[in-house]
């Protein structure tokens, strides 16, 4: 039997992914909801959290992103139902607080999609090397390296640099429990879709609206 976020309950089969209440909007739906994106955002900074004290840049960035969005739609949470509608009425505004915070925490979110889906596909073709680090690498390249300065690149290496292990983050990410890989990869699986499809929605919507900048941080 499933749960409604797509996970599996049983307990000895849980991992970090299963104790995640929240879901990320349907991506067929017309338009994403705000407290659902935040609240599957939340989930995936609880996952990074499990990768150790070095993401901690990266679970920072985000909480910090998702912090600004949420008091933005705690100001008037029937209108700011959906986060479309949010970001088209502060560009109306001629603000950019919302828009820019949105643009950051995809961003990171394509990163952390692109990370699960080289682990998923280092693991779908039986590789034995257990180095995160050029999985950290290739996932960085193509997603948040265009947007960093050197400083943020030089940032990103030092903590590729002391990444855990795939094995370790397994055993972390089954809730420190042996030969519980394959119900590890099952749930990273689902989530990494849920992402993928809200990242591919909101960065359509940004280019349709001409939202999207190119600034270096």
């Amino acid at each position: 039997m499933s749960v409604s976020n797509g996970f599996l309950p049983c307990e000895d089969s849980s991992t970090v992914f299963t104790e995640l209440k929240e879901t990320f909007p349907s991506y067929a739906s017309e338009k994403l909801k705000t407290m659902e994106l935040m609240e599957g955002s939340q989930g995936v900074v609880k996952v990074i959290e499990r990768f150790g004290k070095v993401f901690a840049p990266v679970v920072f960035d985000m909480n910090r992103n998702i912090d600004k969005i949420n008091a933005k739609y705690k100001t008037d949470e029937q209108i700011f139902e959906y986060i479309e509608d949010m970001v088209l009425a502060e560009k109306r505004n001629d603000g950019m607080l919302v828009t820019d915070a949105l643009q950051w925490l995809r961003r990171a979110l394509h990163f952390i999609s692109r990370l699960f889906h080289h682990i998923l596909d280092n693991h779908d073709h039986g590789s034995i090397s257990s180095d995160l680090t050029p999985l950290l690498k290739r996932a960085y390249s193509e997603t948040l390296e265009p947007y960093h300065g050197w400083l943020g690149t030089q940032l990103f290496n030092v903590m590729s640099k002391f990444a855990p292990t795939i094995h370790c983050l397994y055993y972390t990410l089954a809730l420190d429990k042996h030969n519980k890989v394959e119900h590890v990869i099952r749930d990273m699986r689902i989530l990494t879709e849920k992402i993928e499809s809200c990242v591919e929605k909101l960065k359509k919507f940004y280019e349709d609206n001409n939202l999207e900048t190119h600034y270096r941080a």
